[in-house]
């Protein structure tokens, strides 16, 4: 199985998105941000605390939203060189091979810690951090199904 692609910037953007969302400690750290801006608020208009605790509150809130979904994934975006070349991927039982014009690199599915799929891309994850997204814009319906089939025996979904 192979398939060529290349990047497609509002889609790697929101890719990125997906990955930063995805991550338990900051699906966490959304959580408790929110929790404790609703409880500021409620008791802020019930006259129990001064606007101070409110307007912290509110501001973590819209800056960690900022963060995670505007300044990270274009940060990343444009520090990496790889969302502007072409690519062709080969898939096999045994690994993938990635190539294009500047070369090609080969790995096992042993090196990689899992996958996750989200509507644009599959996220095929060396470490947490260390990530490749496959586009699937190129791909036929029956290819992704294959390509689902493959990376679901050969490693563990990621949560989503």
């Amino acid at each position: 199985m192979q398939v060529s692609f290349s990047y497609d910037k509002k889609k790697v953007i929101q890719g990125l998105r997906y990955h930063f969302m995805s991550r338990a400690e900051i699906r966490i750290m959304v959580i408790l941000v929110n929790v404790f801006a609703i409880i500021a608020a409620i008791l802020f208009y019930s006259k129990k605390i001064r606007p101070e605790p409110f307007l912290l509150g509110s501001c973590i809130w819209i800056f960690m939203m900022l963060s995670f979904w505007f300044i990270l994934p274009y940060t990343i975006y444009r520090r990496n060189s790889t969302f502007l070349d072409q690519f062709t991927i080969f898939f096999t039982g045994q690994g993938l091979k990635l190539e294009n014009e500047k070369g090609q690199v080969q790995w096992e599915w042993s090196q990689f810690s899992g996958f996750f799929e989200s509507p644009h891309f599959f996220h095929l994850y060396f470490t947490s951090r260390q990530f490749f997204l496959i586009p699937k814009e190129t791909m036929t319906p029956e290819f992704t199904h294959e390509l689902r089939g493959l990376l679901n025996n050969k490693l563990t979904t990621m949560r989503k």
